[in-house]
């Protein structure tokens, strides 16, 4: 084979590896890292969290866009399906970016993209919340977008999930709003009816705080966002709503989502919320989820990250330069003789 062909196919191999190792390879490196919280148990439930998929639509959502976001969605939800093969997924809501909006086509489409990304093997539950981005906030939220909600995903706005014993309260949190709407109403009721004791609570709206200024780590919201004050039945659910569920069901633990930064609190100096942040790069560069394990007494949670984006990016565009000053090196070194060679003839003629 001539210098210029084995140079060729190396330069293909060099970009194949590249692909390979950022577009697979990582997401195993990084998850790796990853563990289960220490247990003595061999009873746990153990579950994996995450929260703030925001599949995106029609509407806002380019196509480049959505094939980056999704594929890294799709590699790092299915690594870590492989590699902790946990019992149950929780997914705290706003599953999609338009669902609010959607046409009934453009739905289907979402919802098919949604089952290819996060499909699972049977022996593996998944639990779908609803969110404000997949029914609209509470002054758009219809009985039409809740119903199609729950029967694609087969939930209901208020039960409680048992596995092993272990007690699972799910709530629509969209719809606590407190104001007697129909929709509000009967998910109230149907609250009240299931305030019988639990183990954890799960929902997407985070209870009520005045802002994320309490919150620290690396997966907390910036500086300069933390001390702006939450609005009640957006940012958060209402001190009302909020105290009724701590009343209502005393639970050992809140996990929420809706704000897209990681932050842990304890309300009423007694029951501690973990605030789960956006599994999707386009809304932070540190995506993570939460590995935990739960009994009926107990429970022990485990962050984990996921690659970031710029890391990425920069392991592209480091190789990709070092791969392109190697080929112009080695077409330097051929051009040279041949260059010596028709000199050569030249002079001759």
């Amino acid at each position: 084979m001539m210098a210029s062909g084995r140079l060729a196919v190396s330069f293909i191999l060099a970009m194949v590896c590249l692909f390979i190792v950022s577009e697979y390879g990582i997401y195993y490196a990084v998850i790796l890292r990853c563990y289960w919280p220490d247990s003595d148990s061999h009873s746990d439930v153990r579950a994996l969290i995450l929260s703030d998929t925001h599949l995106l639509g029609t509407i806002k959502g380019h196509w480049f866009d959505k094939l980056r976001r999704e594929w890294q969605m799709e590699r790092a939800f299915q690594t870590s399906l492989w590699l902790f093969k946990p019992e149950v997924v929780f997914i705290l809501g706003d599953v999609f970016d338009e669902g609010k909006w959607s046409s009934p086509e453009d739905w289907e489409d979402d919802v098919r993209r949604f089952k290819r990304i996060f499909r699972h093997p049977s022996d593996t539950e998944l639990v779908v919340l609803i969110g404000n981005h997949d029914i609209g906030f509470h002054y758009d939220m219809t009985q039409q977008k809740l119903e199609r909600f729950e029967q694609v995903f087969n939930v209901t706005s208020a039960r409680i999930l048992t596995i092993r014993e272990v007690n699972f309260l799910l709530v629509n949190s969209v719809a606590l709003h407190g104001d007697h709407c129909p929709i509000c109403q009967r998910v109230e009721n149907e609250l009240y009816k299931l305030s019988d004791g639990l183990n954890c609570s799960i929902q997407h709206y985070p209870l009520y705080r005045v802002s994320d200024a309490m919150c620290t780590g690396v997966d907390a919201a910036p500086m300069n966002e933390r001390y702006h004050q939450f609005h009640e039945r957006y940012d958060v659910i209402s001190q009302v709503a909020s105290r009724k569920l701590l009343w209502w069901f005393r639970p050992r633990l809140i996990l929420s989502g809706h704000t897209h930064s990681g932050c842990e609190v304890v309300h009423e100096n007694r029951y501690p919320e973990v605030s789960v942040p956006s599994f999707n790069w386009r809304n932070r560069n540190n995506p993570s989820f939460i590995l935990g394990l739960f009994s009926r007494s107990d429970f022990r949670l485990s962050k984990c990250f996921l690659p970031e984006e710029r890391s990425i990016l920069a392991l592209y565009c480091g190789s990709g330069f070092t791969i392109a000053l190697v080929v112009l090196g080695h077409l330097k070194l051929f051009r040279r003789p041949l260059h010596f060679t028709i000199l050569g003839k030249h002079k001759t003629l």
